[in-house]
């Protein structure tokens, strides 16, 4: 069963969510022949201020 874990900054909507869950879990069966009932994502959302880019927070960047 292949697990798919994705680290992001909040801020997507939940359609851009279930299109990128849709595509990996198509990767996962084209690309490996995983059947589809056997694929799982999980999207783990980040606060901007708890996602750092070359040393200052993401927030703080404006991101």
């Amino acid at each position: 069963m292949p697990i798919m874990v994705v680290h992001m900054m909040e801020g997507r909507s939940e359609e851009q969510k279930a299109a990128l869950i849709k595509a990996l879990t198509d990767a996962a069966v084209e690309s490996i022949g995983a059947p589809i009932e056997s694929v799982r994502v999980m999207i783990q959302e980040l606060p901007k201020e708890n996602f750092g880019i070359a040393g200052e927070s993401a927030k703080k960047l404006g991101r």
